[in-house]
């Protein structure tokens, strides 16, 4: 098999893959270039005339080439035929066999007589976003630039933008082609990119090994899901279990390489664990009684007028107060993962910057002054009158109204346009932050963000206050606004979108890519740590996300669910890319009263007490576990623990890492003193006897090593006999003897 036929083996396998139609028909590079080629023939000489001679005159359906040709364009059917031999196929999409659908799921832009990109219907079946652009880039730039032996080839996203039909899709184009799929797929190292990047003029450039160069690819999914890990380490307390949660979230969140090297070094796990807590790939949250769902999911919290300053609600609400959903941990951590892109250059919205709704004029009779700012890459407001309000001091709100009341209207409040208005254009939006352009009040044409401050242009012909605006998305078609924003556009010329109505989800869909909701495969791993998961209601807590739990209801598997909240409303998913670490303390509670829906949806780890891990980390310290001036610790621990067992039960026992830290005898009689006996006590419910009974000490009368007792003597009143025999007053000894346990 030749090189370029492995290539398109790759390209057929990852289709396949990642659009699992079984009726999908899609064709190699070469072969729809081949049957072109057959088209030509037939045109110049009359060849293969028994195969093309019955299509009549092409219509509506033509695919474009990618070689240079005098004519780059071909019927959509006749090509079709010549591949599949379905005579009776249609030249449309109505279905993944039929010509036009074929053609576009292997790569090809279907175009109109004209060479016009004609924009596909929306359709299960016909590739789109990003893996769309993937493959038209390798058809129509890299294969092409190998085909003519050339050491690079170099992609301005404007031009592939501009062949295949996509308007102000620069964002998507430039993910694209900078992803790592990408490099996968069309077989190239990371490109070298010009910035700004994204943007319409972002050059990619990409090496080129020759042909005899290209090894055989391996089929490695492009949309590869994560196996997500549900864990939970259960035992008694001291058994390790926050550092074995701390060294499973490293683990989950780097390669396994790198965390070996971090197995016998617990500083350096813990530096790199603090380092992902920092960067926000692993979160820690503690359940107890009174937790909620409120506090894990989302919930209504009050938010004063005062806080929604400078927006819809704040306006509406000013002077009370109203409920607002606010998110919980889990939802945090999960749009957290969801949203990651790694180290791909994978354009998302930051979502943390407010969103400002501007007006450049009225629909249908104010168009050229819409153009000049959507052409010009500015917006552009006529509300503060003539007055150049660049200096510094109006960045304060009163010094506008000041100014607005001694140079033009002393009566004007705050709420005059010419104040409130300009001060949100003016001040209230900042560098960095997001513009929509309204069309009307249902539509939207335009979203950027701004990148220039304000400035007065004293020579425009209307609105001389202006700031410039780097486009990311622009249709003069315009977009429905519902989808993203649920309340009207009011009539304000500017002001901030209320945050909690913003569905930027729905938002990127429109302006960066339709599957921009999606996880990416660069996405990295992130952890939710669930210390004493077993102290909650679970089933209170999690609510109906229960199921999302599940590893095959995570997004972007195959039997992905989504929930709609009840508080924002919001549709939500569990990423895949989000691993759940629980700890619970058996000595709390029994792993059989957990919450059997959780039983299910998690995999189980028991840490108990373990004598050669404690001998490990004494000896990693340079000690002797078996002789620590003249006790043996480990025998101490295991007779400890034998007998609690006897007495009481397994999940009771004394853990390892109660001792891990003891360097000396004296810390061992600190651990015994203050952590192991009032332990012991409150597994007893203060019976003395047993407690007594762990420790060795039999009644506590006739010797003793931890505990003496000193019997009662009836009070004034009582008979010896009358209470039920000897009473007995239990204390701990000022001096510990050891000598059961000496090494």
């Amino acid at each position: 098999m030749e090189p370029r036929d492995k290539i398109d083996v790759q390209s057929t396998l990852w289709i396949a893959h990642n659009y699992k139609d079984e009726d999908m028909a899609t064709f190699s590079r070469e072969a729809i270039e081949g049957a072109m080629d057959a088209y030509d023939s037939y045109l110049k000489s009359g060849e293969h005339g028994a195969i093309f001679d019955s299509f009549g005159t092409p219509r509506d359906y033509w695919v474009r080439s990618t070689r240079e040709r005098t004519n780059r364009i071909y019927p959509s059917k006749p090509i079709n035929f010549w591949l599949n031999g379905n005579k009776a196929s249609s030249g449309g999409w109505a279905g993944p066999k039929y010509s036009a659908a074929a053609l576009h799921n292997s790569g090809f832009i279907i175009v109109d007589s004209d060479d016009n990109p004609i924009d596909p219907p929306t359709r299960d079946y016909l590739i789109a976003g990003a893996d769309r652009i993937r493959l038209c880039a390798r058809n129509y730039h890299i294969e092409p630039a190998r085909e003519n032996g050339a050491a690079e080839v170099a992609i301005r996203a404007r031009d592939l933008g501009h062949e295949m039909g996509l308007r102000e899709r620069h964002p998507a184009i430039c993910g694209a082609l900078g992803s790592k799929d990408f490099q996968r797929y069309a077989q190239v190292p990371p490109p070298k990119y010009t910035l700004p990047n994204p943007s319409s003029s972002t050059v990619f450039t990409f090496h080129l090994a020759s042909a005899e160069g290209h090894e055989p690819m391996t089929f490695e999914p492009m949309t590869a899901i994560p196996t997500p890990t549900n864990l939970i380490l259960y035992g008694p307390p001291g058994t390790g279990k926050t550092y074995a949660t701390a060294w499973e979230a490293v683990r989950l969140c780097l390669d396994g390489a790198a965390t070996e090297l971090l197995r016998d070094d617990r500083d350096a796990l813990m530096t790199e664990y603090r380092r992902l807590v920092g960067e926000g790939r692993i979160e820690f949250v503690t359940f107890h009684q009174s937790f909620s769902y409120e506090d894990f999911v989302e919930g209504l919290r009050p938010t004063t007028g005062n806080d929604q300053e400078g927006d819809e609600e704040g306006a509406s609400n000013s002077g009370g107060f109203s409920l607002k959903p606010h998110a919980g941990v889990f939802k945090i951590i999960s749009e957290k993962a969801r949203l990651d892109t790694g180290d791909a250059p994978v354009t998302r919205l930051d979502r943390s910057r407010p969103i400002y709704k501007i007006a450049l004029g009225q629909r249908g009779s104010q168009e050229d002054r819409i153009r000049e700012g959507l052409d010009g890459g500015l917006i552009h407001l006529g509300w503060g009158g003539d007055i150049d309000w660049s200096d510094e001091r109006f960045d304060d709100f009163e010094e506008i109204r000041r100014a607005w009341n001694e140079q033009k209207d002393p009566e004007a409040s705050g709420k005059d346009p010419n104040i409130e208005m300009l001060f949100a254009f003016r001040s209230g939006l900042q560098v960095g932050d997001y513009v929509v352009i309204s069309d009307g009040r249902d539509g939207y044409r335009a979203f950027g963000r701004v990148n220039g401050e304000y400035y007065f242009d004293a020579h425009a012909d209307f609105h001389p206050h202006r700031r410039s605006v780097e486009w990311i998305w622009r249709d003069d078609n315009g977009s429905e606004r519902a989808p993203f924003y649920a309340r009207n556009f009011r009539r304000q010329s500017a002001y901030r979108l209320d945050p909690n109505r913003v569905d930027w989800d729905a938002l990127e869909s429109v302006v960066i890519d339709p599957n921009a909701e999606r996880p990416v495969a660069s996405a990295r791993p992130h952890v939710l740590i669930i210390d004493e998961i077993n102290r909650a209601n679970i089933s209170k807590v999690f609510g109906e996300l229960i199921t999302l739990l599940e590893i095959d209801k995570r997004l972007g598997c195959e039997n992905e669910v989504k929930v709609r909240l009840p508080y924002s409303g919001t549709s939500f998913g569990v990423p895949a890319n989000l691993h759940i670490i629980g700890t619970m303390n058996t000595a709390d509670r029994s792993i059989a009263l957990l919450d059997t829906a959780l039983r299910r949806r998690f995999t189980f780890r028991e840490l108990m007490p373990d004598v050669e891990e404690l001998r490990r980390a004494l000896v990693a310290r340079q000690l002797d576990a078996a002789n620590l001036e003249g006790l043996d610790i480990c025998k101490l621990l295991q007779t400890l623990n034998e007998r609690i067992e006897y007495l009481f039960d397994r999940e009771h026992q004394i853990g390892h890492a109660y001792f891990t830290g003891c360097t000396t005898r004296a810390d061992v009689d600190e651990v015994m003193r203050h952590k192991v006996i009032p332990l012991l006590a409150e597994y007893f419910y203060e019976d003395w006897s047993k407690v007594a009974a762990v420790l060795g000490d039999g009644d506590g009368v006739k010797g003793s090593n931890f505990l003496e007792a000193k019997r009662l003597v009836a009070p004034l009143g009582f008979e010896d006999d009358e209470l039920g025999g000897d009473k007995l007053r239990w204390t701990v000894k000022a001096s510990f003897d050891f000598s059961d346990f000496a090494a």
